[in-house]
């Protein structure tokens, strides 16, 4: 047996109820506080390695959705907080109001986006 043999999963859909966990717990992550997110992405890293390799891309997106979620909440949180700042003087109420505007966005587009994932692991396609 060669190390490429060995390295294969013998299943073809190892890992997909791992992804479809992860896919839920970023599902549920919002009305959590967004600690179900946390421990999704944990399980994706740690899921990953065994699983075959459509689902391995289903971890790897739910990772990168994570990351990328993680840096524009981040970003649109300072926003709202200097907006806040600066909405003393009035100057900073539109920002204010854009910024919320955007959080709500990427709220929705986290959502779909895992509602999406969920439905291709359902129907084992890549995501």
């Amino acid at each position: 047996m060669t190390d490429a043999n060995a390295a294969a999963p013998a299943d073809p859909d190892e890992g997909r109820a791992a992804a479809a966990v992860v896919w839920l717990l970023y599902l549920l992550a919002i009305p959590s506080a967004n600690i179900l997110a946390v421990v999704g992405v944990i399980v994706a890293y740690v899921a990953r390695e065994g699983s075959s390799p459509w689902v391995r891309r289903h971890f790897d997106t739910q990772i990168s959705l994570f990351w990328s979620t993680i840096v524009w909440f981040i970003l649109l949180t300072v926003l709202i907080i200097v907006s806040g700042i600066l909405s003393l003087i009035i100057i900073g109420i539109p920002f204010l109001i854009a910024a919320g505007l955007a959080m709500l966005v990427l709220f929705i587009w986290f959502t779909v986006k895992s509602v999406i994932g969920l439905i291709n692991v359902v129907q084992r396609r890549q995501p």
